[in-house]
């Protein structure tokens, strides 16, 4: 399946890997026990980068994976998506409402890890202290072991029913919502 969804036919893994690298884009595994195996090309990369994006403004992140057909079937690859999103928001969001199914829908709540962000606050202090001439690095700000964090990464808003992307961010509730299709990891 090509990134709007309409079917590419069955092609041969090094052909399928050579559309996905020429679009730039990832190709994922979404029926492994299909014959023949089904996978889409998306970017997974770009959703997650918007996760963190609205969790780095201080929003929570409501993430909903959408199963169609016979996907529903198998809820544990819904799962695995939204583990790889949580461990990827590891030290940046707090994983408030673990992943539950919910009909069709499997849904997780992130929320801003507000210790985390304090100490990337203060190493920016530290590191725009050390930018000024004449100015040394601190022992302090050098050891952070909060640096590296890997918090670059991302998914879509959507509307409060979870069908369509929607281009405002947040809600009246102070929840973004993040919307996708097991396809998408």
């Amino acid at each position: 399946m090509d990134p709007d969804g309409a079917q590419l036919g069955i092609k041969q893994l090094p052909e399928a890997l050579a559309i996905a690298k020429e679009l730039d884009l990832d190709l994922v595994e979404v029926a492994p026990m299909a014959n023949p195996p089904v996978c889409r090309i998306m970017d997974f990369d770009t959703k997650t980068r918007q996760v963190a994006k609205f969790l780095g403004e201080g929003h929570k992140v409501k993430i909903t994976i959408m199963f169609r057909g016979r996907e529903v079937y198998h809820p544990e690859h819904g799962k695995r998506i939204l583990d790889r999103i949580a461990e990827q928001m590891e030290g940046v969001a707090k994983v408030e409402a673990e992943p539950k199914l919910d009909n069709r829908n499997m849904i997780m709540v992130l929320a801003p890890d507000k210790r985390a962000r304090q100490a990337a606050q203060s190493r920016e202090k530290a590191q725009q202290r050390n930018d000024k001439p004449g100015a040394s690095a601190t022992p302090q700000a050098a050891a952070d072991p909060v640096a590296g964090n890997g918090a670059d990464e991302a998914v879509a808003p959507s509307e409060a029913n979870g069908s369509a992307p929607a281009p405002a961010v947040g809600g009246s509730n102070g929840i973004s919502e993040v919307a996708a299709s097991t396809e998408e990891g």
